[in-house]
């Protein structure tokens, strides 16, 4: 039974600060969780949704070194970037912090002094990988090594990211540095550690007795799986320079756990929007009449169920989450999305390819959503999703009832006349959706609440369908005066109930019914939502087909990543935070490689596709064609006359209907750019490389 809570504050996982987000990290957290603040809010009830970046993670520091930059000049440059595509995509953010304000500093340093005054903390010296070459202790993340579950062989010092184990440096089989490359020594170092197995039984208590029934079964079967394994004491601080100083003089040189200052970023931001609107923080974090959900990913279960609440438990003060509705992983075209393999869909590019198509993503990732287990994205599935759903049912039955409004009535509603049972039944059944999407969305059911949204629309076409008032206007004009009315009485409620899921298609329908009235949730299943006599506006188009052709640019970006990642001879994590060997090969397998240089005769963009130049390239044994993914890289008129290195025996490959026969070899530059391996002194091209 919902506990009569009088507040709900809304927390969103913090995203690294070190690259774009992608449609992963939407279906996982964002999305949903502005769904669910829209919807309260549309309840009257008191609700505050926050989020920021996580500023202080190993993998910016990774970054900065590998762009010779900054940890804060990489979280300025993201931290913005993420913060604008979200809002862009109506996230409904009451505020939006950052970690490395100075606010949140001192927020955190005083949260880790309240435990150690409080001897809740474990001082132990322990033997730490140390890199000699880079004269710095080992942080989780900057150990690779085999994982002792799956055996792969690029698994981080805290989780194995294809198998999800989370782990310790000392468990990786073969670690190394990925500083260096090297192989770390051990060295003594002195850290803060939270006891986490003194609150295993608060922890079974309140979750495992107390949540049974209504946290999702991914979730509760994960912090299961810890609590009956047996909780270890976890270390709070560690060896960097980057991050909030542990506040103690004997810790000179050391941060805070990046785990340990990020969720506290939800505190320092609900204290930042408190200043700015003149309301009470604490109400919100220390008041039992609040309730407190946190939207993650399922790699962030442990740290937001077990190791935050723990450390909230520890201070005494503070209110524990009511529910983390966790989310699994989203996948592309059936594969894991990979940031370093570039195979994602990136949310600010999407902004600029589909403009004004917000909802139609906010749509599809909603009915796509991974609630208990990996779910998949395709481009074809988006494309049959938009035409025929959004347009061909949302859409469509829109636009046939405003446009007959406009004929039959010149805008005006008329009175209902001849009023029978289908009429009262059908308005009801649309009614009574309003009561299904509430049922979904207060048990985090987001997948199915869309469906019943849907629903009142599938009940829109079919009654029009079924009395078609375009042919009883000759015979019964009387008649479909109750027509018009009913179905746009459906309609005004759809205008009010798709606000959560689709927040610009409502505004826009809203406008085009000339709706002003600001109605609450709960009214909707009974209120007359729009009345005899008012006046709508002209039509407005709610969404467009989407054509095979913007779907295939999209399915050809993919391609090039994918032949790029097959050829090159990197391997990075999927974070793309180092540089890996890959596996052995024989002799024989590198000697089928026919790599010969090359010059470039002629170069030009290929039509309708920003990231593809066709090259003419003389490789000595013949002049050829080849569709490279390197425009962005570069202009056509300068890379003209470049001798390049190509791998000539590459298998033919048809590209936006242009055979390309081989495959120039590049390199990663900064920002993502590409650069030519070239020969030290120009020589005749057709020489192999050996």
């Amino acid at each position: 039974m919902q506990l009569p809570f009088k507040r709900t504050i809304i927390t969103t996982a913090l995203p690294y600060a070190n690259g774009p987000i992608h449609i992963g990290h939407l279906a996982g957290v964002y999305i949903p969780a502005d769904i669910f603040a829209r919807y309260l809010r549309n309840k009257k009830e008191t609700v505050l949704l926050i989020g920021g970046s996580d500023e202080h993670g190993i993998p910016i520091t990774i970054k900065a070194k590998k762009e010779n930059t900054t940890p804060q000049a990489i979280v300025d440059k993201y931290h913005y970037q993420i913060k604008e595509t979200l809002l862009s995509l109506g996230v409904s953010f009451d505020h939006y912090s950052r970690t490395s304000d100075k606010k949140h500093h001192e927020v955190s340093a005083q949260f880790f002094k309240t435990l150690y005054d409080k001897n809740i903390f474990i001082e132990q010296v322990t033997q730490q990988f140390y890199d000699k070459q880079a004269k710095e202790f080992l942080a989780d993340r900057y150990v690779m090594g085999e994982c002792p579950k799956c055996e792969n062989p690029n698994a981080y010092g805290d989780q194995c990211e294809k198998c999800g184990t989370t782990l310790s440096p000392d468990e990786l089989i073969n670690p190394k540095s990925t500083l260096s490359g090297n192989v770390p020594i051990k060295k003594e170092t002195k850290n803060w550690y939270l006891p986490l197995d003194q609150y295993e039984k608060f922890l079974s208590k309140w979750i495992l007795e107390g949540h049974q029934s209504d946290w999702k079964p991914n979730v509760y079967g994960q912090v299961k799986s810890w609590i009956t394994d047996g909780l270890k004491p976890r270390a709070m601080t560690r060896d960097l320079d980057w991050g909030v100083k542990v506040p103690l003089p004997e810790a000179e040189g050391k941060v805070l756990y990046v785990w340990f200052d990020a969720p506290i970023g939800y505190i320092t931001a609900t204290q930042e929007w408190a200043e700015k609107n003149n309301e009470n923080w604490e109400l919100y974090w220390k008041n039992k009449d609040t309730r407190l959900v946190h939207f993650i990913g399922k790699d962030n279960i442990v740290f937001h169920c077990i190791i935050f609440p723990a450390m909230l438990q520890a201070h005494g003060d503070y209110i524990l989450p009511e529910n983390v509705p966790a989310n699994e992983f989203l996948n592309l075209e059936n594969e894991k999305i990979s940031t370093s393999r570039n195979w994602a869909v990136w949310a600010h590019e999407y902004l600029q390819e589909f403009p004004n198509k917000e909802d139609v993503l906010r749509y599809v990732l909603t009915a796509n959503l991974p609630e208990t287990k990996d779910n998949n994205f395709t481009w074809k599935d988006f494309q049959t999703k938009n035409n025929s759903e959004l347009v061909a049912i949302f859409g469509n039955f829109i636009n046939r009832i405003t446009v007959l409004t406009q004929k039959y009535y010149d805008g005006f509603v008329p009175e209902p006349s001849q009023i029978t049972e289908i009429d009262n039944r059908t308005l009801a059944a649309a009614r009574n959706k309003i009561n299904d999407i509430s049922k979904n969305l207060d048990q985090y059911k987001f997948r199915e609440s869309l469906s019943e949204m849907m629903n009142i629309a599938r009940m829109g076409n079919k009654y029009l369908a079924d009395e078609e008032p375009w042919k009883a206007i000759k015979v019964n004009p009387e008649r479909v005066k109750t027509v018009i009315y009913t179905s746009l009485q459906i309609a005004s409620l759809l205008a009010y109930a798709c606000e959560p899921f689709l927040p610009f298609t409502s505004i826009k329908l809203k406008k085009s019914l000339n709706l002003s009235e600001d109605i609450s949730w709960q009214e909707l299943a009974t209120k007359i939502t729009i009345n005899a006599g008012h006046k709508i506006n002209e039509p407005e188009l709610l969404f467009e087909k989407i054509e095979d052709d913007a779907i295939q640019k999209q399915l050809e970006k993919l391609e090039i990543s994918k032949q790029q990642n097959n050829t090159s001879n990197k391997m990075t994590t999927e974070t793309n935070e180092a540089i890996n060997q890959k596996p052995n090969i024989s002799y024989d397998d590198f000697s089928k490689l026919d790599i010969r240089l090359g010059t470039i005769l002629e170069a030009k963009k290929v039509e309708k596709a920003d990231r593809l130049l066709e090259l003419k390239v003389d490789v000595g044994i013949d002049i050829r064609t080849i569709v490279s993914g390197i425009a962005e890289s570069f202009l056509p008129e300068e890379i003209v006359g470049k001798q390049v290195q190509v791998l000539v025996n590459l298998e033919p490959r048809k590209i936006k209907g242009i055979e390309s026969k081989g495959m120039i070899l590049l390199a990663d530059k900064e920002e993502g750019k590409l650069t030519f391996i070239i020969p030290e002194n120009k020589t005749q091209n057709g020489n192999q490389v050996q």
